[in-house]
């Protein structure tokens, strides 16, 4: 998919922001060699950067790494699918946050991600986890079926693995997994009402494709208003986020 960069910084910023905690999980070390796979637009990696690491960021989408080299143009940045991607030189550890969820061929990114990393060196990410955004995607196969979007309905582009269905993926490929975590994480939407939309829009276009202006609007209107009662809590909304979290390391 083609992401909107723009947006993604203006309201999607919580993405980053949450990832802060994922880089405590990291606990890098000045002149360590990180990877930051699937960077965006690279807020997390220039932090990174600022703790004395030397940095790489990689991300599939070119608009994202143009946007990145342009906030941050003292890192290292390069479009990369993480699904077929290698480097000469090997690092200490690789950081990715709210991208593995993007890539159902975990067997292919895990085994890239293995391939990279000196001996001992550490895998470090958070995703989301089994049940995440479970109301947001029934919601949307809902309305889109009393339309007549059937297959669009069922169909999403995300993968929520559970703790033990990842584990066994990075296990298969040699990692050893020392920690995991699935939690709940109510995330809050901005604009109120209108998060929904933004969400879909940003996160689900997938959802929506072939679907005319005039009817999506009153599809994005009616999949808000069902998730209302779960979502709505004193004016502010918040999104049913489950995420999942691991340290993996390369024996």
């Amino acid at each position: 998919m083609k992401w909107n960069a723009e947006l993604y910084d203006n309201k999607h910023a919580f993405v980053s922001q949450y990832g802060e905690s994922v880089l405590e999980l990291l606990a890098a070390k000045a002149g360590e060699r990180i990877l930051d796979l699937g960077c965006g637009t690279g807020d997390l990696a220039n932090q990174l950067q600022g703790l004395g690491a030397d940095v790489v960021g990689i991300d599939a989408s070119p608009e994202m790494i143009a946007t990145a080299k342009e906030k941050y143009p003292y890192i290292h940045f390069e479009i990369a699918n993480a699904i077929d991607f290698d480097f000469d030189e090997p690092f200490d550890a690789v950081f990715s946050n709210a991208v593995l969820h993007w890539i159902k061929d975990a067997d292919s990114v895990i085994k890239s991600v293995y391939n990279v990393l000196k001996p001992g060196g550490r895998f470090v990410a958070e995703m989301g986890g089994k049940g995440n955004m479970r109301e947001m995607i029934a919601a949307t196969g809902t309305i889109l079926s009393k339309y007549g979007y059937n297959k669009a309905g069922q169909a999403h582009p995300w993968y929520f693995p559970s703790t033990a269905d990842y584990a066994a993926e990075l296990e298969a490929q040699g990692f050893r997994v020392t920690y995991t975590m699935h939690f709940d994480r109510p995330t809050l939407l901005q604009d109120g009402r209108q998060g929904v939309i933004k969400w879909l829009n940003m996160f689900g276009p997938s959802f929506f494709e072939g679907i005319q202006a005039d009817k999506l609007t009153t599809i994005l209107e009616e999949i808000t208003d069902l998730l209302e009662s779960d979502y709505e809590d004193n004016g502010q909304w918040y999104a049913d986020y489950k995420r999942l979290r691991f340290i993996a390391v390369k024996e």
